[in-house]
């Protein structure tokens, strides 16, 4: 059965997901976030420039491949390297600036924000249409908790260039929730507009989805009484609905297109087996095949072990 062989998959965390070709990146870096060493820098540097000059125009793509790339190499020197070695590269300033970003997340605080905000706009001007120096920013904004009226014109930035940006809305989903700066009313808000006008298989399809894992999140963490009822979340009509939406289509072959569509079908796959709607999370499994995101999967433990033991409650048989 094909599902049988796809269950047979090992279970694995693939930052890259199915990008075969950033995946083959990601390996060859390994030599030089270890040794460091010149000759492996410059030739690393090369490996990166080309994956990130293919597909011009492809947004979506390359905001992926810089997302991946920075939180792989938050811990190296290789983007300021990089930067040192052509300062006039936009692909490298905003590496860098992404590099610091997501250093930024894990210390809790950017190592010098100014500098960053600066890197973003010389890579902005140098290559105008693109979104990502806007995207980077746009994180800045958030780390520094800057005023609304600031971090949505950067936002307008991004959309203006690249209308569905999926690392966009979801940066601004998080700034307008309550951990941030925001409130649930506003967060509501914003996926009411955006569901109102928004392709169905547009990369930023997982926002309304997230919207809601977060808050079923949001009721575990208080512990007590709600925690024991959380899954009444996913019975509750926006919720409900939210699910509706989307389980029956984002299976279908071909679907989804976008570069982080594996990362979606991870979130609905777990949406699903929390809401308890089994029968429809198995074919959400049987595309997955063994590709794990951290998130949601983390919030109950070690992500693969969490993954592999939801993934056989739906298994024939069980």
């Amino acid at each position: 059965m094909a599902f049988l062989s796809s269950r047979r998959r090992r279970a694995r965390l693939a930052p890259e997901l199915d990008d075969q070709e950033l995946g083959k990146l990601l390996k060859s870096l390994v030599a030089t976030t270890r040794t460091g060493t010149f000759g492996t820098t410059e030739l690393c540097v090369a490996q990166m420039s080309r994956l990130l000059e293919q597909d011009p125009g492809d947004w979506d793509r390359r905001t992926h491949r810089m997302d991946v790339l920075a939180g792989y190499l938050a811990g190296s020197q290789l983007p300021r390297s990089w930067v040192t070695r052509e300062p006039r590269s936009a692909n490298a300033l905003v590496l860098h600036a992404w590099t610091q970003v997501a250093r930024a997340r894990t210390e809790g605080r950017l190592e010098d924000p100014a500098g960053t905000v600066e890197t973003c706009l010389r890579a902005a001007e140098l290559a105008p249409d693109d979104p990502a120096p806007w995207v980077a920013l746009l994180a800045v904004a958030r780390l520094e908790r800057r005023e609304q009226s600031q971090v949505f014109g950067v936002w307008n930035e991004v959309l203006a260039r690249d209308r569905w940006n999926r690392e966009a809305y979801l940066s601004m989903l998080a700034y307008l929730s309550p951990e941030e700066a925001g409130s649930r009313i506003q967060v509501l808000e914003f996926v009411d507009t955006l569901g109102a006008r928004m392709p169905a298989n547009a990369p930023c399809v997982a926002t309304e989805l997230t919207a809601q894992v977060l808050q079923y999140h949001a009721i575990l963490h208080r512990g007590g009484f709600e925690a024991l009822v959380a899954r009444n979340h996913w019975s509750q009509a926006m919720a409900a609905q939210a699910l509706d939406r989307v389980a029956h289509t984002w299976a279908q072959p071909g679907f989804l297109r976008h570069a982080k569509a594996v990362a979606d079908l991870n979130l609905l796959a777990y949406a699903l087996m929390a809401a308890d709607r089994r029968a429809e999370a198995r074919p959400v499994f049987e595309v997955i095949g063994g590709i794990v995101t951290p998130w949601p999967w983390q919030t109950g433990g070690d992500p693969v072990a969490e993954f592999d033991q939801t993934r056989q409650k739906v298994s024939p048989g069980m």
